[in-house]
């Protein structure tokens, strides 16, 4: 497992949004996660928008601009297939990571 794995949680948070959603721009995105998690995660746009941009930028999400559902102009992200192929292995880690914080907490 990856040292950067436990950082990654923004990234799976973010992929499996645009798997689940098909097609979002940021401020969905921040808001589909803060409402499936009931608020338990809340995702700053100072974190999301450079996360997105790097993700733009290794192809696992393109990006177009259009029209939001009130009328403002947004960039809208969907996942490639790049995309969704790292997806399933952020999800394959992230399994990892549950598994051995799990064993943690039950070591004491």
């Amino acid at each position: 497992m990856a040292k950067n794995d436990l950082q990654g949680a923004l990234d799976l948070l973010i992929l499996k949004t645009l798997a689940q959603l098909e097609s979002m721009h940021g401020y969905g995105i921040m808001a589909h996660i803060r409402r499936v998690t009931d608020e338990l995660l809340i995702v700053e746009e100072g974190s999301l928008y450079p996360a997105l941009h790097r993700m733009e930028q290794n192809g696992w999400v393109r990006a177009n601009w259009a029209i939001t559902e009130y009328g403002r102009k947004a960039k809208w992200y969907a996942l490639t297939r790049a995309g969704r192929q790292q997806l399933a292995n952020r999800e394959k880690n992230w399994a990892q990571v549950v598994q051995g914080v799990d064993a943690m907490l039950r070591f004491a």
